[in-house]
């Protein structure tokens, strides 16, 4: 065929490839590498934290608070710890949005809370444990998942200390105690794993029965509410009356005393008396009976209302006195 009455051979357009100036690209690659290390060799610490350097994944060396170096290309990174912040971990709720009114979500945590007591009773316990990490080399590489691990100690020891007392004293005068010894066993575990965690303090923060039982708890609660009211109003009753009644045996034992001690001194004032007379009688008895007589008669004198005075040798003194008794001239 010679190709007559066809379409002849197209003319293929030639195509023009640009020419790459390969100094602007190496002067771009450079400013790159340039920008990205200064991106990765400076790094901040802030105030509360320290940083812990990785080269190519092993630790060697820890930093202060400021600005660093480091190796840039993630040759050397860094891991930053708050070690002068308190941080929480809660138990049986969490905070959903913290403020003057807090609002908290405890529905879906109900199986924390939920522990049985010593007595096999359950109550439902919230709590907080509020620490620090005092060894940020020990929080990071000595044990993995170090805050699922904390709060699985946690936990099980809260379980512990739960488990040794009765419901009543989880409730009420044992809860500060109970919280004291979780956080005296959680520190010893803390110290066991190598965690670098200080525990600073453990808050009950809300302790109650279960909803199914709670209306029979508060009956029982409130039985014994009263039951100590009635035994304080006895015990007030009983120190208002005894000690009185004490007072007033007292008093009257002490009043015995004195008339006792009265009655005695007397007794031995009455006897000395006589003995006294008795002495001056023997040496002058004239005089001493007299005296005793004058002494009588003073006595006795003043107690009578009509008194006749004469003289001891009148023979006779009824003409001279009107022994009758008679008043308005009758004799």
């Amino acid at each position: 065929m010679n190709g007559q009455g066809g379409d002849g051979p197209r003319d293929i357009p030639e195509i023009k490839i640009p020419q790459i100036n390969v100094g602007l690209l190496r002067r771009g690659i450079v400013v790159l590498l340039v920008v990205v290390a200064a991106l990765t060799s400076f790094y901040t610490i802030g105030p509360e934290e320290t940083g812990l350097v990785l080269q190519f994944g092993k630790y060697v060396r820890a930093t202060d608070p400021g600005l660093h170096f480091k190796m840039p290309f993630g040759v050397e990174r860094v891991m930053k710890v708050p070690i002068q912040r308190q941080l929480k971990e809660e138990f049986g709720f969490r905070t959903v949005r913290a403020g003057v009114q807090s609002q908290y979500s405890t529905r879906p945590y109900a199986d924390e809370s939920n522990i049985l007591t010593g007595d096999l009773n359950a109550a439902m316990v919230e709590w907080v444990v509020q620490y620090r990490v005092v060894d940020p080399y020990r929080y990071l590489f000595r044990v993995r998942n170090v805050n699922d691990t904390f709060r699985d100690m946690s936990e099980a020891v809260m379980r512990q200390v739960v488990g040794d007392r009765t419901v009543n004293e989880i409730l009420t005068i044992g809860r500060a105690e109970a919280a004291l010894q979780v956080q005296v066993d959680l520190q010893v575990l803390c110290d066991q794993y190598e965690t670098g965690i200080k525990v600073e303090q453990v808050v009950l923060q809300d302790v109650n029965p279960p909803d199914p039982v709670k209306p029979s708890f508060n009956e029982v609660n409130e039985a014994q509410q009263e039951k100590s009211r009635l035994i304080n109003q006895a015990q007030s009753e009983y120190n208002k009356v005894v000690p009185r009644a004490r007072g007033e045996a007292q008093q009257t034992i002490q009043e015995a005393e004195g008339y006792r001690m009265e009655r005695v001194n007397h007794a031995r004032g009455d006897s000395a008396r006589f003995v006294a007379l008795f002495d001056a009688y023997r040496r002058a008895p004239e005089v001493t009976r007299k005296r005793i007589y004058l002494e009588t008669m003073s006595q006795v004198l003043p107690n009578i209302k009509n008194k006749v005075i004469v003289d001891g040798d009148l023979s006779s003194v009824l003409p001279l006195l009107n022994l009758g008794g008679t008043k308005g001239g009758d004799r």
